[in-house]
């Protein structure tokens, strides 16, 4: 079982997985946005299959604690599209070079870091919900980070409903994402293993957000939204230079 992966970098995984859940435990996402990027330097089979399920994990836990926030307001149009924009990212994930890739998801993000800096968003309507779902499909499926088009559009929503929208779609759109990806044949038995013995470090960053979730506010949630954003779109930038320079 631990054939593939070894000790020392499965604890380096866990401590990056704990500080990603803990991060969306908070704010409503962010453990595929922290993790997605450093996962995949450290060992490239915890992206994307490992993280969809761990971020499923999460979403549960936290949906089940701010249930009472939650206010579906047509998310089912996200979820809707999640599907073709998942097939596009599984496509991508199949045929398209890694580091390429890697580049075209850190340009959207910036570009959506930018428009929400300047306060240009789209409204909530059904067709931009569709929309960001179809982004969010694409970028789950390929790395795993569904969360930034989803979170750019909800961002002006209480932190407590942006916590238990966010989390309801992501219980939702995980597994659709890891129905694709078994379709296309990318999800392997080690993948689950994986899962498994990372799964403790998630609940580890859910109990532990349980002790801070009162002193994040709305515009806290915003902040650590787009620094998040940045975050990720910067260290896909350096490990896709660096893969398209060796």
């Amino acid at each position: 079982m631990m054939s593939f992966i070894d000790p020392s970098t499965l604890i380096l995984a866990s401590v990056i997985v704990f500080f990603g859940a803990l991060t969306q435990s908070l704010i409503g996402f962010g453990l595929a946005v922290v993790a997605s990027p450093l996962l995949y330097i450290v060992n490239p089979q915890l992206v994307p299959v490992p993280i969809i399920v761990m971020g499923f994990a999460i979403s549960a836990m936290t949906l089940y604690r701010e249930r009472g926030h939650l206010q579906f307001n047509g998310l089912q149009y996200a979820l809707l599209g999640r599907i073709p924009g998942g097939f596009v990212g599984a496509g991508l994930l199949l045929f398209a070079p890694q580091a390429i890739l890697g580049l075209i998801i850190a340009a959207i993000v910036y570009i959506a870091v930018i428009l929400s800096v300047y306060k240009i968003t789209a409204p909530i309507n059904r067709v931009s919900l569709f929309i960001a779902g179809i982004f969010s499909g694409i970028f789950g499926n390929i790395a795993a980070i569904g969360g930034p088009p989803m979170a750019i559009l909800l961002a002006g929503q209480d932190a407590s409903q942006f916590r238990a929208a966010l989390s309801a779609f992501f219980v939702f759109s995980s597994l659709i994402a890891l129905a694709i990806l078994a379709v296309v044949g990318l999800v392997e038995i080690k993948h689950l293993w994986l899962s498994l013995m990372l799964l403790p470090s998630v609940i580890g960053g859910y109990l532990v957000s349980g002790l801070l979730i009162n002193h994040v506010d709305k515009n806290k949630t915003r902040l650590a939204t787009l620094v998040l954003c940045s975050i990720s779109a910067t260290v896909l930038v350096v490990k896709s230079v660096m893969a398209l320079a060796s």
